[in-house]
C-alpha cells in the first residue's frame, strides 16, 4: 500500500479559482493548547488540553493580484472564505482523492516580497481562521468553528460536553 500524494491543487479565495497564479499554501496546523501538568505520584508530567492554538494559513501567489489586495482590512473575524482543493493519488492503486479544504478568516499579513526587474515575483498573503473544514472525497473528516466552540472530528464534537455545561 502507498501513500496518496498530492499530484496538483487549486485555490479558489472568495469563488474566484486561482489555478496557475496560486504557486504554495501553508495549510493550517491543528495545535492543541496545552499546559504542562505534573501531580503527586506521576511518573511524568502531561499536557492538560486547553483548547485549540490560532489557526492559520499562507498563500503564495505568482505575483501582484488586485483582487486579493482589496481584501486586506475586512473587517470581519470570518468575513473571508478560501477554498484549497488537492488531487491527492496513490500510485499503487491510481485511484485519485479529492482532499478539500474550506476557511474562514481574514487577512493578517500581506508580504509583497522583493521587487527586481526580471525575477520572480511571489505575494504571501496569511490569514487567521474562524473556521475550517477538512473533507476527504466529500467524507467530512474535521470541523473547527471557533465563534461557536465547535470541534468536530470524524463526526464526533470534542467540544459538545464543554458547550453543554455552559448551557449553549
Amino acid at each position: 500500500m502507498l501513500p496518496s500524494k498530492l499530484k496538483n491543487f487549486n485555490v479558489f479565495s472568495e469563488a474566484v479559482p486561482y489555478l496557475g497564479v496560486a504557486k504554495e499554501i501553508e495549510l493550517p496546523k491543528i495545535t492543541m493548547a496545552g499546559e504542562e501538568y505534573r501531580g503527586a505520584g506521576m511518573l511524568a508530567p502531561v499536557d492538560i488540553d486547553l483548547g485549540l492554538e490560532k489557526l492559520e494559513h499562507t498563500v503564495t501567489y505568482g505575483g501582484i493580484i488586485p483582487a486579493i489586495m482589496r481584501q486586506m482590512g475586512e473587517p470581519r473575524v470570518d468575513g473571508l472564505q478560501l477554498r484549497y482543493v488537492g488531487a491527492y493519488q496513490a500510485d499503487d492503486t491510481g485511484l485519485p482523492a479529492i482532499g478539500e479544504l474550506v476557511t474562514r478568516g481574514r487577512i493578517s499579513e500581506m508580504d509583497p516580497g522583493n521587487a527586481q526587474a526580471g525575477e520572480d515575483t511571489e505575494w504571501k498573503v496569511q490569514s487567521t481562521l474562524a473556521y475550517l473544514k477538512w473533507s476527504v472525497n466529500g467524507a467530512e473528516v474535521i470541523a473547527i468553528d471557533v465563534l461557536n466552540g465547535m470541534y468536530r472530528v470524524g463526526g464526533v464534537d470534542r467540544n459538545l460536553g464543554i458547550r453543554a455545561a455552559l448551557g449553549a
